[in-house]
Formats: C-alpha cells, structure tokens, sequence
C-alpha cells in the first residue's frame, strides 16, 4: 500500500504545502494530494489554494512524488479545461499524475452558488465524470470520490479506481471486492493499526489529511 498527505493548501500562500512536500518526500513518502474547494467548507472567509498550480510546483521540486488533486470536482470548470489541467501536469511529472475526480455534494454546493456556476444534478454530473474519465484514462489512473452506488458503479463499468473518505476497513474491504480501492481521510486515533488494517483490507493507497505526523508516516512505510 503506497502513502500520501493532503496538502495544506487552505493557507495565504503556498509555503506551507511546498514545506510539507519537502517533508513528504524526505520521509520517503509516495505522493502529495491537494484539495479542489473554493474555500474551506463551512468557512467561505478563508482562503484556498487551487491545486493545479501548487501540484505543478511540487511536481518540478519533488522528482519522486506522485501528484494529483483530491479529487477534482467536475463541474467547476468546463470538461475540456479540467482534461487540459490534467494534461499539463503530466507534461511536467509524465508518469506521476493520478487524475482523482469527484462530483461534488450538498457540502460544497455553496462554493458554486457564490460563483454563479449553474447547479447540476447526479446524474449530470456522473455523466461529466464519465467524459472526464474518458478522455484521461489512457494517459493516467484515475480514480473516482466514491460512495454512492451509480458512482461505483459507473468507476467499474469505465476500469477505474474508487477512492473513498474515512471508510472504516470492512467498508474498504466489501467495495474493493469488484475492483481496486483506496483510502482518504483523517488521522486516526490508531495511526499504524489503521494503516495495516487498511493494507490486509487491499487499499492500493492510503492518504491522510493535515494535521499528520509525517515522520510517524515514513516509520510506517520503511516498516511495511
């Protein structure tokens, strides 16, 4: 099972993440995630990074990293943008990239009312992740946010891969049985154990959200 870290990337300026990179990678860590939010949700008075560009950076600095956006909602920019923005990261990490894709839900459908963007159902939006997923798979992995069954289902009907936010192993373990799986999500109170129980479950990845203790990370990784 590989290891990554979310970026910090709800900060003024991008020094924070491109710290916790050089830490990444010092720890012998497998790659470096960045979140695709307008704001923080719950707090639309903080700022966010967009991930393409801090990806870019880290990408050039940290040879040995993976890259990719946790996940990239479809829908905040028009299909043929996103495809470009994946394009263009692999042009500066060719081999690197994971195209990570999500629909987005109720918990950020604030972010595209403040700007105006036009509300989309699922079914919709499934159909923009499939697009998306299309037009990339042949130059890069791609996973989807999963959780809801017709994503499921439309991520092993196009070959992909489902990522999924705080899923306790058993739930990894079940969906995992159609196809490959991975992990997301916060610090658990039970660092390593979570992380082997997630390994024997078949996660291909696991990655933890800041605050993480990376040093704890890379003692997991040259243990396993």
């Amino acid at each position: 099972m590989k290891l990554g870290v979310l970026l910090p990337t709800f900060e003024v300026g991008a020094e924070p993440a491109f710290s916790f990179a050089a830490e990444a990678a010092g720890a012998g860590l497998d790659g470096v995630f960045a979140y695709d939010h307008l704001w923080p949700m719950g707090s639309p008075e903080r700022p966010s990074l967009a991930p393409f560009p801090v990806l870019c950076a880290i990408a050039r600095r940290h040879e040995q990293l993976v890259v990719g956006p946790l996940v990239a909602r479809v829908g905040l920019v028009a299909t043929s943008h996103l495809v470009e923005e994946f394009m263009t990261l692999a042009a500066l990490a060719p081999g690197r990239v994971i195209a990570a894709l999500g629909t987005g839900d109720k918990l950020s459908a604030a972010e595209n009312d403040a700007y105006g963007l036009a509300p989309l159902g699922a079914d919709q939006r499934r159909e923009l992740l499939r697009e998306t997923a299309t037009a990339l798979r042949a130059s890069m992995p791609v996973w989807f946010g999963g959780g809801a069954a017709a994503t499921n289902e439309l991520a092993r009907d196009l070959g992909v891969e489902i990522n999924l936010w705080n899923a306790t192993p058993e739930r990894l373990a079940v969906v995992g049985q159609s196809g490959p799986v991975n992990w997301a999500g916060p610090v658990p109170a039970d660092l390593d154990g979570t992380l082997s129980s997630l390994a024997r479950a078949g996660a291909t990845w696991a990655v933890l959200s800041p605050p993480v203790n990376i040093s704890q990370l890379g003692e997991w990784r040259r243990a396993h």
